[in-house]
């Protein structure tokens, strides 16, 4: 597992986009942590990375989102108003993870690990000790991002000083 802080939304943003560089069409990224920690921003970073110009914003209501970027289309979730694991099934959440020119990125990821696949990027993220401080654990499953795990490790180099300051 790797660690990374990241201090402000700019910061947590900067995240998204450098770990972007590492995907490939067919990944698929989980996010979890509470209410504020940060997915959305992250993920804004994320599609910022893969060269898309669109306002990211969470798809809270909608539930999924879809955006086209300069190296793949950015398949963008948010379970957080699922109630039963059937809903993520009936969702096509298997179809977009399939998608082999996209990425999909999961807000509340952990909610519907059952039902996906047994490769993936889950990034959990906390509240750190202020209000703008972000701890990030990242912990590649499967062979997919297991096999990019030291490419995932240089990326974070930046933010996992202050991880273990």
């Amino acid at each position: 597992m790797s660690h990374a802080k990241t201090i402000g939304v700019e910061q947590t943003r900067a995240l998204g986009a450098a770990i972007a560089s590492l995907v490939r069409p067919g990944d698929l990224v989980l996010l979890a942590g509470d209410l504020g920690a940060g997915k959305t921003a992250f993920t804004q970073g994320f599609a910022r990375g893969l060269g898309i110009k669109d306002r990211v914003v969470s798809p809270t209501f909608t539930l999924a989102r879809q955006y086209d970027g300069e190296t793949c289309k950015l398949h963008h979730l948010d379970v957080y108003r699922l109630d039963h694991l059937q809903e993520a099934v009936d969702l096509g959440i298997a179809e977009m993870i399939d998608d082999d020119a996209g990425v999909t990125v999961i807000e509340w990821g952990d909610v519907v690990i059952p039902t996906l696949p047994a490769d993936f990027l889950e990034i959990r993220i906390a509240f750190g000790f202020d209000d703008d401080e972000r701890l990030f654990s990242l912990h590649p499953v499967g062979t997919r991002w297991s096999a990019r795990r030291h490419a995932l490790d240089e990326v974070l180099t930046p933010w996992q000083s202050e991880a273990t300051a």
